[in-house]
């Protein structure tokens, strides 16, 4: 998901933008940041000046007093900036998350296969966490660290010119060298993100399928494979903390000799009489201020350049854009029937020959359509089509006369309800799952509907009936008790068009005849097509169509296609399809 591309001062302005919407907040963060750091450079000053004011034997109390209001205000101030950019900033992260988990679940269903759960919640995840630090950093630390730098020079110039050369001399050193170092290491620190989100994806992968694992006996090798990607990840980081180390010694080197120029040539002017004591003593105080705010810069830029995938990779995933983009239609369905025509319907994935093409195809009002085929014949796409999941490359498709691509998403998928293969179930309790078609739905609405799918048995052997909890992905459940609560909730959402997606295929014989009557109930006056390998899934079916490599090779209904002895039959005769009640 990175994005390798977006310029670094791009990536950054990006940053900067998100807390556009608590502008009035950041600049008074900003100001105060500003005053503090005046505030810190003024602190020499007076330390000068009251070496001076010693030194001529006079009172300092009221410079004292001065400099304690300063000491106390920078206190107070400082607790209310962390404060108030803790509170924005928490909110602001809040905000980063959901925004990108927002875009995610629109996202096509193929990019999220090609990429992956593990990797999609590292980057929204590392992603938000990436933007809170760069923006903590920013508003506690650097602004104050810039404006005293900033200021530093105008007012050590004004004090004693040769003495500020020097330290314009140590803020040269301090800025070659950080741009030595990230020119050797922002490509490693690229890698590194990729490395970081493969160990993600790894880790999801892995518990996904830890039955799997366990079952093969696994553990060991899949443990040993964790940790060599970890050992490649932490030698790949190795190699960039010897780069900003061996920076860190340089830099600590180049402050310490400056100081002791300072302290010789000052004293050196101090003895021709040109400059006072406190001057020294000033200078040396803007010297540890200087150092001390090339230091906080110096690791802010580190920090920078370490992030900088990371936001890259989250940017990358806010920028991805829908398979079907009709944010801008207004058209919604008043009324849906079910008709359903695909009308020379053509797609095909990164213009190869898989796909579907040249697709023509009516389903009638309460039709049954069976589509069946091989792996790869086309039939889950051409239902990704109908679900504007993906848009046809050519042709076009209308449900009751209209274009669905003149129609807005969530109105053309209201008109349809889905029972996948994979179940696609919540870690949430039976009841919310089945309420997942129809939110509104109260408790005599799900009975009703579990009535209908006959899951009544189902739902009072569970602790807590509806309210009893699932687990992940249904692991609590069989897989034949999982597709029935899925299909319970597409009967819920009662939609006019229905989608079978092997929807009994992980039941028994005796659980499928069951479940198949209320599916049979369920189906009348709706539009429905079925994805089956089962002959008693389609051999009742209006329509069955017979696709390969992404073609319509026959159509008609059981007993016309098994006559015509084509593909249809030869499928039948190689035992394609599991002979159950047919």
């Amino acid at each position: 998901m990175s994005n390798q591309k977006l310029p670094l001062f791009s990536t950054y302005h990006r940053v900067i933008l998100m807390l556009r919407e608590e502008w009035r907040a950041c600049t008074i963060i900003a100001v105060v940041n500003a005053i503090i750091g005046l505030a810190q450079l003024v602190e020499p000053i007076l330390f000068g000046s009251i070496v001076d004011t010693l030194m001529n034997n006079q009172s300092p109390t009221i410079l004292i007093l001065v400099w304690a209001a300063l000491g106390l205000f920078s206190i107070v101030a400082g607790v209310w900036i962390s404060v108030a950019s803790d509170r924005l900033l928490h909110r602001q992260r809040l905000a980063a998350m959901s925004r990108a988990f927002e875009h995610a679940i629109t996202l096509p269903i193929y990019y999220h296969k090609n990429h992956g759960t593990g990797a999609a919640v590292r980057t929204i995840t590392a992603g938000a966490e990436s933007l809170f630090g760069t923006w903590m950093v920013i508003l506690r630390e650097q602004l104050a660290a810039l404006t005293s730098v900033l200021f530093l020079a105008p007012v050590a110039l004004f004090i004693e010119w040769r003495l500020t050369l020097i330290l314009a001399m140590l803020a040269i050193i301090y800025l070659l060298l950080n741009i030595f170092v990230i020119s050797n290491t922002s490509s490693m620190q690229a890698n590194i993100e990729n490395y970081n989100a493969d160990i993600a994806s790894r880790i999801g992968d892995v518990i996904n399928n830890v039955a799997v694992v366990q079952s093969y006996v696994r553990i060991s090798s899949e443990v040993a494979g964790m940790r060599a990607a970890m050992k490649r990840t932490l030698d790949a980081q190795y190699k960039i903390l010897t780069w900003w180390g061996l920076v860190s010694v340089m830099s600590r080197g180049t402050s310490t000799i400056t100081i002791i120029i300072i302290f010789s040539l000052g004293s050196y002017l101090a003895v021709l009489d040109e400059i006072s004591i406190g001057d020294i003593v000033s200078f040396t105080g803007f010297a540890g201020l200087l150092i001390g705010k090339l230091d906080q810069l110096s690791n802010f830029i580190s920090r920078l350049f370490m992030e900088t995938p990371t936001l890259r990779a989250y940017f990358a995933l806010l920028d991805q854009e829908p398979a079907v983009n009709n944010i801008s239609v207004k058209k919604v369905f008043s009324e849906v029937n079910g008709h359903v025509e695909f009308k020379a319907v053509s797609y095909s994935f990164d213009g190869g020959s898989n796909g579907v093409f040249d697709i023509d195809l009516v389903a009638e009002v309460g039709q049954t359509i069976a589509l069946v085929g091989p792996t790869g014949a086309g039939k889950s796409t051409l239902m990704a089509l109908l679900q504007g999941f993906i848009a046809p490359h050519k042709g076009n498709i209308f449900i009751d006369g209209q274009d669905i691509t003149h129609i807005q998403l969530d109105s053309l998928r209201r008109a349809i309800a889905v029972v996948f293969q994979d179940t696609g179930l919540f870690n949430r309790s039976v009841g919310e799952n089945i309420r997942f078609g129809k939110l509104d739905a109260d408790q005599n609405a799900l009975l009703r509907v579990a009535k209908l799918a006959q899951i009544e048995d189902l739902i009072a052997k569970k602790p807590g009936g509806l309210d009893f909890m699932i687990g992940e992905r249904g692991a609590l459940l069989s897989g034949g008790e999982g597709q029935r609560i899925a299909i319970t909730r597409a009967i819920l959402k009662n939609a006019p068009i229905l989608i079978l997606d092997e929807a009994t295929s992980a039941l028994d014989s005796e659980t499928e005849f069951s479940v198949k009557c209320a599916l049979d109930h369920v189906c009348k006056g709706r539009t429905t097509f079925i994805i089956a390998h089962r002959l008693s899934t389609i051999a009742d079916a209006d329509i069955i169509v017979v696709l390969e490599q992404g073609r319509i090779v026959e159509r008609g209904n059981f007993i016309q296609l098994v006559k015509k002895e084509g593909v249809f039959a030869r499928l039948v005769d190689h035992g394609c399809f599991a002979n159950s009640r047919l």
